[in-house]
């Protein structure tokens, strides 16, 4: 799954399928029997990770959360694989050639302080209190209608992401290699479905760590040679310079209140709606990356999965940057009406220039990697929540266990087939990265509100958290498609509008969940236990497992090293 992003303004229509025939024609590699054979390596190493873990499937805790047995460096890894899907990979350099250097708060100050927050704060919870997944959680905490809502939505959310990065696929794999949209989505679908139906979370958790170091081995060729093509870090910057301005270059020029940017935002809104609003919604709510945590094998290795992850987070960003910045330079006309390229051209015209075969090779099974991590996170989360959530507990309930592995396997494929045809509805959006952007507004950022105040506010009645989740929903989607769609108000953007869709979701939950709180029953005191900040439950109190104790491992260590190395790369993009 992507870094929430509300200025991203062009995954443009390449990936809209407006251009498909012409991109084929113009960003088609020169792939040969080579680069197919890495790709075939590739897919049945996936299938293989499958069957091996298949092996130690025999409960629903395993199917569902591996068992809680995975130690933090591969929970942290996956953690950090579930969020680089290729929308973001490609997102993120399209982002890079339109605004520059800008593109670095979506990592710095949109992904660091909300991970470290969710490793340092909301983990204890989630793992202390023995959830299986986010909504369970408000289940605990409010009651059966917030535990209800908050799954259907969740579900709901997860088939649709699910279909944004089949859709993607379907169009890069498309333009790069002449597939058929139907092949590339119907192969893809079927990879996904075969490996989480046989293994489960840690079928598509182990493949999530075999697929990082394949994007890395994507995006690394692609970055060194692209600086070597320009001259280096210094030729980069001189020639973006003279062309697109100083501020091209820099993270904060240009973003004093009243000023006018590229990005249309200000460090106030860059720092309060990035990087609260939309990335604490995304990072501590979102359940295809919080499952990656609850699977680790105690509360230390749950509490370090994010902030392990939180490192390469930091750097990974200039794999995706630079890309753009260098495709901003060979293609001067890049995004405009002067060039063929769109701004998430800059990837696949960079593999076309500057890779050879096999290396080439390497980048589409990365690119394809990409896609299936951010799918997988998403099919996986959802049979979760679906089966335990929906199925277990309001549907057929208190049956053997075996039973409800088997349903698991069932609603998977059930997902993976909605999630295909979510991919087709996505391509009637112009813009697949502000429809992306639409669904974190709608369904992230409500939840996130009603975690918040439930969490910090003892007297968050029983009836608010379902109030709440509801009130911010539904004025979310009034605000972007009643008030923005309908130019009941002026908006300069998709994006935009969901920057401000985000924000008054955000304000109606906290306010109605607080207006239903003064007139209703709080719940009691000893049922709060380890649901509210300042309480702590029997899970919470779990001494560190061996080793666990080092002074390198302590969560608090790692996640303040995280913000202050997040802080720090920001000085050299501040002058």
């Amino acid at each position: 799954m992507q870094t929430p992003a509300y200025a991203a303004n062009q995954l443009a229509d390449s990936l809209a399928g407006s251009r498909a025939g012409s991109l084929a024609a113009e960003l088609r590699l020169p792939t040969n029997g080579l680069d197919y054979t890495i790709l075939g390596i590739y897919f049945v190493v996936v299938l293989g990770i499958g069957f091996a873990a298949k092996r130690s499937v025999k409960t629903t805790l395993d199917f569902f959360l591996s068992g809680r047995s995975l130690p933090a460096w591969i929970t942290g890894l996956a953690f950090v694989s579930a969020n680089l899907a290729a929308t973001e990979i490609l997102g993120m350099a399209a982002n890079s050639a339109q605004y520059g250097a800008y593109t670095v708060h979506w990592y710095w100050i949109g992904a660091i302080p909300a991970m470290v927050f969710l490793g340092l704060v909301m983990m204890p919870f989630y793992y202390g209190s023995k959830v299986r997944s986010v909504p369970e959680f408000l289940l605990l905490r409010f009651d059966k209608w917030a535990h209800i809502l908050s799954s259907i939505l969740f579900a709901f959310a997860a088939i649709l992401i699910a279909g944004v990065n089949l859709y993607a696929l379907a169009i890069v794999v498309e333009a790069l290699l002449g597939w058929p949209q139907w092949v590339a989505i119907v192969v893809a679908g079927a990879f996904v479905l075969a490996y989480i139906t046989l293994g489960g979370l840690s079928s598509a958790i182990y493949n999530e760590v075999l697929q990082f170091f394949v994007i890395l081995a994507a995006l690394i060729p692609i970055s060194v040679l692209g600086l070597k093509k320009v001259g280096g870090w210094d030729g980069l910057t001189d020639k973006l310079t003279v062309t697109h301005g100083h501020d091209f270059t820099t993270a904060w020029g240009g973003t004093g209140i009243g000023s006018a940017n590229p990005l249309g935002a200000n460090w106030l809104t860059i720092v309060l709606g990035l990087g609260f609003v939309l990335s604490f919604g995304y990072w501590t709510t979102n359940f295809a990356e919080v499952q990656r945590a609850l699977s680790a094998k105690n509360l230390s290795a749950a509490q370090r999965t994010p902030l392990i992850a939180a490192y390469p987070k930091i750097f990974i960003v200039f794999l995706v940057m630079i890309p753009g910045l260098v495709a901003a330079v060979l293609v001067p006309k890049i995004g405009t009406s002067d060039s063929d390229l769109q701004y998430n051209d800059a990837i696949p015209y960079l593999m076309q220039e500057l890779l050879p075969n096999g290396v080439l090779g390497i980048a589409v099974t990365g690119l394809l990697a990409a896609f299936m991590a951010g799918m997988a996170a998403n099919i996986s989360s959802f049979n979760t929540v679906f089966t335990n959530d929906i199925w277990a507990r309001y549907v057929v309930r208190h049956r053997e266990d075996e039973y409800y592995v088997r349903f698991g396997r069932f609603i998977t494929a059930i997902g993976v087939f909605a999630s295909i045809g979510t991919a087709f509805l996505a391509s009637s959006f112009s813009n697949i990265m502000s429809y992306l952007q639409t669904l974190f507004s709608f369904f992230n950022v409500p939840m996130f509100v009603v975690f918040i105040v439930g969490m910090f506010w003892k007297r968050a009645s029983v009836k608010s958290g379902f109030w709440g989740l509801l009130a911010g929903t539904v004025t979310a989607m009034v605000n972007y498609f009643v008030l923005y769609k309908r130019d009941i108000i002026s908006i300069p953007s998709d994006q935009g509008a969901n920057f401000v869709s985000a924000i008054a979701g955000f304000v109606a939950g906290a306010v109605v969940m607080v207006a239903v709180s003064l007139f209703t029953a709080p719940k009691a005191a000893e049922d709060l236990e380890g649901l509210v900040y300042g309480t702590r439950s029997p899970g919470m109190a779990e001494p560190p497992a061996a080793g666990d104790d080092a002074w390198y491992r302590r969560p608090a260590l790692l996640g303040w090293g995280a913000v202050i190395l997040a802080a720090a790369c920001y000085i050299p993009f501040s002058f």
